[in-house]
């Protein structure tokens, strides 16, 4: 049961996260040892999501393989169901969050290489609002704890400027959700526009 390259390319990017996570936690700095740790950084917060994000595609490539030929309806059921988490999550956590770091590029081969259902367009960004809103209430409360303040900028921003910027951060979330909409619909529109274009010679 040999795996197509793909699949073997996301279990390389899953294995990826999983040292990069290993090594991020080795890093000995003063601002990991206080309250919330690392899980105060969204950039941790982000390389978590990616890697149970990839974590999520090995097990549907698994899955998929396993119960190929299968007549089984309960595994296609659970099949199914792992197939929307996978794409739920592309869609709300690993795109969004992914562009604001290096793993667009990772992000953008997963969506090259598989289509990915994205939810309805109210849920997906009530899902992102609820993400934003959720890490700028734990940076707040962070603050409120330790006096300090996660991203040492916002101590130079008054109250005014906190909540520009706050709504600032979930408006670009939720455009970044709509681009990540935006652009699978086009790589699919296009892939498919292509396998047309080479059936159609063949029915004439």
């Amino acid at each position: 049961m040999a795996l197509i390259p793909c699949q073997v390319l996301r279990v390389a990017i899953l294995l990826s996260y999983c040292s990069i996570l290993c090594n991020y936690k080795a890093i000995e700095m003063p601002a990991h040892k206080t309250y919330g740790g690392s899980w105060k950084f969204l950039t941790f917060i982000d390389l978590v999501v990616q890697a149970v994000f990839f974590g999520i595609c090995v097990l549907t490539d698994l899955s998929s393989l396993l119960t190929r030929g299968s007549s089984n309806q309960e595994q296609e059921r659970q099949l199914k169901k792992l197939i929307s988490l996978r794409d739920w999550m592309l869609a709300v956590l690993a795109f969004p969050v992914g562009v604001h770091t290096t793993v667009l590029p990772f992000i953008l081969i997963e969506m090259r290489t598989s289509h990915h259902q994205y939810p309805s367009r109210s849920c997906g960004l009530a899902a992102v609002c609820t993400f934003a809103v959720g890490y700028i209430l734990w940076v707040c409360w962070v603050h409120h704890v330790t006096g300090i303040w996660v991203y040492p900028f916002l101590e130079h921003l008054g109250p005014g400027g906190k909540i520009i910027f706050f709504s600032f951060t979930t408006i670009l979330m939720n455009l970044l959700y709509l681009l990540g909409e935006v652009l699978n619909n086009y790589i699919w529109d296009t892939q498919r526009s292509m396998e047309e274009s080479k059936e159609r010679p063949k029915s004439e």
